[in-house]
């Protein structure tokens, strides 16, 4: 066995990763998976749905978040509201969230109330009951939403342009909460039939986490969810791929609520895939390296330290999708530096890292600090129902998960340049500027 085999499966027993986990499927194909952590008598449940922004049909953009809002209306057995007054009255806390790829909706509570948080949500994952003015009433409170958390903020119409440009065919390109014309004419039609075919016990991940038993729980969901009828229409999750990206594209945003320019770079990325996490995870390192630090990544150190041209700089992959990653260098410069002159600083010191490679030193500080983050990632129970949800509902394996740690720690300077040298490539990029005048590329 070579000196790295025998590091992972010397990681893969360390009692620092471990978590119980056990799983289940019940008959109507309902995925149930359960975390023992017996530290607070505390649970966690979620329920997650493999649906979200990137399934929509064409021309319902935002129709999955419009449904995460509707959720919290009447069923066949409660009424509008209850579903808070039920988790108040435990003393718990609860929401939901919508993204490209999943739908959760999660409950904190006293472990002896999951019984009463599994039949909620059973109950609204079946008994939906919407009328006219539910849909109008939330169809203001989504555009208002959007006026607030978009249209009034600059960085985020930027990056909303941004992630359009970049992706020339998937819908990952659309918004999650949606294009402002297409939530507008959302309607009750458009809300039952994505709750008719993707809210079902068949695209649906149950995660439970904290101090319970995992055969009392699976008996819970057998109880609860087992009734329920799976959906046959229920689609195969493929979507438009993206083609070959031959030609890098720009984006200029000009506004004059911009207090600092800057600028940010997107480039197409493997994500991690189910048995086949290595290159994900040398990235991860590679977005450590370039820009994890204020003080010692490669951007800070060329661009801050060596020469007084960004005042900040970072690097970022987003990995955890079920089609494509993305991995994003971005500086803030300093007074008196260009945007044009930002930008080449930034080209020149990534084409001095894809040069020099990594040195030891960089490694082992990035090694540290991801062994670290993992490790506090996994002592908050939510943390780990959030973890292990989001895996799931984007293609992978509890084995994955659990195997994660370990391939992070056995990822070598040899794989981070190897990601970076197949990643960083301008034509599968998009580079974007954000100015209160709009300077243009010259």
């Amino acid at each position: 066995m070579s000196l790295r085999a025998l590091a992972l499966a010397s990681l893969l027993s360390t009692p620092a990763w471990a978590q119980e986990v056990t799983t289940a499927r019940l008959d109507n194909g309902m995925e149930v998976v359960v975390i023992e952590d017996h530290r607070a008598p505390v649970a966690v449940h979620m329920i997650w749905y493999k649906t979200g922004s990137a399934d929509e049909p064409a021309g319902s953009s935002g129709v999955a978040h419009f449904l995460e809002h509707l959720l919290f209306k009447a069923t066949d057995e409660r009424k509008a509201g209850e579903i808070d007054r039920l988790v108040a009255e435990t003393g718990g806390s609860h929401n939901a969230f919508t993204d490209v790829d999943f739908t959760a909706y999660h409950q904190r509570v006293v472990a002896d109330r999951l019984p009463l948080m599994m039949a909620m949500e059973a109950d609204r994952m079946n008994d939906l009951r919407l009328t006219e003015a539910d849909i109008e009433a939330e169809r203001g409170v989504i555009l208002e939403e959007r006026a607030g958390s978009v249209d009034a903020d600059p960085q985020a119409i930027a990056f909303e342009q941004m992630q359009a440009a970049l992706f020339l065919n998937h819908r990952y390109g659309q918004p999650v909460i949606g294009w402002r014309h297409e939530m507008a004419a959302l309607d009750m039609a458009d809300v039952l039939g994505f709750y008719d075919l993707y809210y079902s016990p068949n695209n649906a991940i149950v995660v439970v986490a904290g101090d319970v038993e995992p055969d009392a729980v699976i008996a819970m969901a057998e109880e609860h969810y087992g009734p329920l009828p799976a959906e046959p229409r229920l689609p195969s999750r493929a979507r438009a791929q993206e083609p070959p990206q031959l030609a890098e594209r720009r984006v200029v945003y000009k506004d004059e609520r911009v207090a600092e320019p800057y600028l940010a770079r997107s480039y197409l990325a493997p994500p991690r895939d189910a048995g086949d996490q290595e290159e994900a995870a040398a990235l991860v390192y590679l977005s450590w390296i370039l820009g994890g630090s204020p003080y010692t990544s490669v951007l800070a150190k060329a661009l801050t330290f060596e020469a007084d041209v960004a005042l900040d700089s970072w690097a970022d992959y987003l990995g955890t999708s079920l089609d494509h990653g993305i991995f994003t260098l971005g500086i803030l410069p300093s007074d008196g530096i260009t945007l044009q002159e930002a930008e080449e600083a930034m080209d020149a010191a990534v084409a001095a890292f894809l040069e020099d490679g990594v040195d030891a030193a960089q490694m082992e500080r990035a090694r540290t600090q991801i062994e670290a983050s993992e490790i506090y990632a996994r002592d908050d129970v939510e943390g780990l129902a959030n973890r292990y949800g989001e895996a799931l509902a984007t293609g992978l394996s509890v084995e994955d998960e659990q195997a994660w740690p370990a391939i992070l720690q056995a990822v070598t300077a040899e794989d981070v340049m190897a990601a970076a040298q197949a990643v960083l490539d301008r034509d599968r990029s998009v580079t974007l500027w954000v100015d209160s005048d709009g300077e243009a590329p010259r």
